[in-house]
């Protein structure tokens, strides 16, 4: 097994690098040989990446998710690659982003690769695609501010950063119907009909 570990600076506000690394489906656009990246339901992923000539997928759980400080997962089926990336703010406009990666070489190829130290490079330039990615953005694809630990889910809000409002993961809108009656609560708390 290899642990890879990566820490970096991103000239970027700690919500907004946090923000980017929520969007599990915008990591083939800055991680070296994923494929696609498919978010279940908010605390599953299914992987595909090419590694060594061959396509493989792996599904992933998020074990950890504390907004604008970790994010962790473990591998529930297929190749192992169970990680956490960690958030730090070093000023307003500077964020410190640690990468810790544990994988499991699958077969001949990818244990020489291994020992080779392909994995090593592969993974320690997806750090700095993030960092260019982000910066170049100046704002996230998008957010989610829920929570998990362990098999607990906040689901919180997802912010999409192409539109102009929020919404409820859970819900289609933010609609009360337990009384018959449409109730929308607003952003200032109150209720109206």
């Amino acid at each position: 097994m290899s642990r890879i570990e990566k820490t970096i600076e991103v000239e970027a506000p700690l919500t907004t690098v946090y923000g980017q690394w929520t969007q599990f489906e915008s990591f083939p656009e800055f991680m070296d040989g994923v494929t696609r990246v498919e978010q279940v339901d908010d605390r599953t992923l299914t992987w595909e990446a090419e590694i060594g000539g061959r396509t493989r997928t792996w599904m992933a759980r998020v074990t950890d998710q504390t907004p604008d400080v970790r994010i962790a997962w473990m591998t529930i089926d297929g190749a192992q690659n169970d990680g956490a990336v960690t958030f730090r703010p070093i000023t307003d406009r500077r964020t410190e982003v640690r990468l810790v990666i544990d994988a499991d070489p699958d077969g001949i190829i990818e244990e020489v690769g291994d020992r080779l130290g392909f994995l090593d490079r592969r993974v320690e330039g997806d750090p700095e695609r993030f960092k260019a990615f982000i910066e170049a953005r100046g704002i996230p694809t998008g957010r989610w501010d829920g929570e998990i630990h362990g098999d607990a889910v906040s689901p919180g809000t997802r912010i999409d950063a192409t539109g102009s409002s929020t919404a409820d993961l859970h819900h289609g809108d933010l609609s009360d119907e337990r009384h018959g009656a449409a109730t929308t609560t607003r952003a200032s708390g109150d209720a109206r009909s």
